[in-house]
């Protein structure tokens, strides 16, 4: 069994990030997006004109909550064989009821990836006020080049 990370969203979050579940590398690592061929932080770096990425995980954190994004998975829990979603078994969704009561000014989920949307509308449907955008995973597996993910990606924060 592998678990999920806590929530990085705080009272000022309007836009949620979502994941299935961390890989190999980020559970080592114990942060998201870890896999040095993940483009997740390129893309979020790339988008607020930030010029290199962070190497510390606490900063990419804090340029997230600068602007308004806070990150978590769709699943708390779930056994799966390596990284990919496809070989996800026996998962138990996060609670999503308690934090957006917790944190209503959540208005945006951004999906990264068509799993995170599939388990999250399988478990939870359409969230009355808030928007969805599925984008294109960010992950390796994914292997759209850097460029389409990235215009793809800024649509949703037009």
């Amino acid at each position: 069994m592998i678990y999920s990370f806590p929530p990085f969203v705080n009272s000022e979050t309007e836009i949620l990030i979502l994941g299935t579940m961390p890989g190999i590398a980020s559970l080592e690592k114990q942060e998201y997006y870890a896999h040095p061929r993940n483009h997740f932080w390129k893309i979020i770096y790339t988008l607020f004109n930030e010029l290199a990425v962070a190497t510390v995980f606490e900063e990419k954190i804090k340029l997230l909550q600068t602007n308004k994004i806070g990150i978590w998975d769709v699943l708390e829990n779930c056994e799966r064989k390596g990284s990919l979603d496809i070989h996800i078994k026996n998962h138990k969704p996060n609670d999503f009821e308690n934090l957006f009561k917790q944190y209503p000014n959540i208005k945006k989920i951004i999906f990264n990836g068509k799993e995170s949307h599939r388990y999250f509308i399988k478990n939870f449907g359409q969230i009355k006020g808030i928007t969805y955008y599925v984008m294109p995973s960010t992950s390796p597996a994914n292997t759209m080049s850097f460029e389409n993910k990235l215009e793809i990606w800024s649509t949703c924060f037009e």
